[in-house]
């Protein structure tokens, strides 16, 4: 099957994450993302390990091309110019005003070429307090009301994947398509703009819906108790999580899964609403019945009778997991310098079907000479 995005090439000026991802999100979809990097230091993501290929890099710049150009020389302008002219997409995440200082503002773009799509991430968009501030996911979770509805004030401490830059890079991407679709009907290309402030808030409407409509002020445990999610600690120190959430059914099965159909009678917990409200003394009576037994056992318990849970794993148990093995997510790719790598699928299947996602993470400047000769630079 051809890819959605077989004729696509992108253009990258991307580093870290949000960028990185969109970009990686289009070259799994079939485009040809080029990388364009700054010489002998490339994306800071390479270093974080102390070298220019870390696993951080690896994880969100697969399936791209990398050219080295100095953005700051006029013949690495020159050679960026040449590049976006015959680009369906470029993708940045600098700072506001970057671009525009290196010589490719709007107009610019436009008459490089009228049928691009430009897309620029940023922090907080353009204008306003905190236009020129840095940001970053702490800052953005935080900024968003997101971290107010996952850290728990009573012990702040900020954990856990990237969140808002993940967010950001897939809402980018979501961008991207939109526009390349407008194309198809008018010609046109279009500058498309998202920011990691927006994309955050976008991500977690639920809270905003709450308080506008009801003035409630989400909690950290708000969601939970609405959806009655649970982690429990077994007698083997294993966590296990449990999603009843308002469907009588499973509050049911949960009871005869524990044996605790004291529960039944106690007038605390008799309906969702109640047991939402009482959502910390129920976790607490629950979590006394669960360090009893091995986490398998209740695995067992759980699923005879079609409760919602699973595991607590951490990541190798992810890839050990049964399901996961099924579905093959994830798969191993050489590289020609860095040898065997682990990566995963694009979780979209179309007709069936991933794509062919069997290129590593390039090293740094990789395609440099091909690209060069390929379209004409200097």
């Amino acid at each position: 099957m051809k890819e959605a995005l077989n004729d696509i090439l992108v253009i990258e000026l991307g580093t870290v994450l949000t960028a990185p991802l969109a970009g990686m999100m289009l070259a799994d979809l079939g485009a040809r993302v080029i990388k364009v990097e700054h010489p002998n230091s490339g994306d800071p993501f390479r270093r974080h390990a102390g070298e220019l290929y870390s696993p951080h890099f690896v994880a969100y710049n697969r399936n791209k091309e990398s050219i080295q150009l100095d953005l700051q020389s006029e013949s690495g302008k020159a050679d960026l110019a040449k590049l976006i002219s015959q680009a369906d997409v470029l993708l940045d995440n600098y700072r506001y005003g970057v671009l525009q200082r290196l010589g490719f503002d709007d107009e610019c773009l436009k008459e490089l070429n009228p049928r691009l799509v430009q897309c620029s991430i940023t922090g907080f968009g353009v204008g306003g307090p905190y236009q020129d501030r840095p940001c970053y996911d702490a800052v953005a979770v935080a900024l968003s009301g997101i971290g107010s509805q996952i850290i728990d004030p009573e012990n702040p401490v900020v954990s856990g994947p990237s969140l808002s830059d993940n967010i950001t890079g897939m809402y980018g991407a979501y961008g991207i398509l939109g526009a390349l679709y407008n194309r198809t009907r008018t010609g046109e290309g279009a500058k498309v703009e998202i920011n990691m402030l927006e994309a955050s808030i976008a991500f977690s409407p639920e809270g905003f819906s709450q308080y506008t409509r009801h003035g409630t002020i989400p909690q950290h445990f708000s969601r939970v108790a609405i959806s009655q999610s649970y982690a429990f600690r077994c007698a083997d120190n294993r966590l296990i999580a449990v999603h009843l959430s308002s469907v009588e059914k499973f509050w049911q099965g949960f009871i005869q899964a524990i044996e605790r159909s004291d529960l039944l009678e106690d007038e605390r917990f008799a309906t969702p609403p109640l047991r939402t409200k009482h959502y910390q003394e129920l976790a607490s009576l629950l979590g006394e019945t669960f360090i009893t037994k091995l986490c398998e056992e209740w695995c067992e318990r759980l699923a005879a009778h079609d409760v919602p849970f699973a595991p607590m794993n951490n990541v190798p148990e992810v890839m050990a997991d049964p399901q996961v093995r099924h579905l093959e997510t994830f798969y191993e790719v050489e590289h020609p310098e860095r040898g065997v790598l682990t990566a995963i699928h694009r979780p979209v299947r179309i007709n069936g079907q991933r794509g062919p996602t069997d290129k590593a993470a390039p090293t740094l400047g990789e395609h440099s000479d091909t690209i060069r000769r390929e379209f004409g630079l200097f």
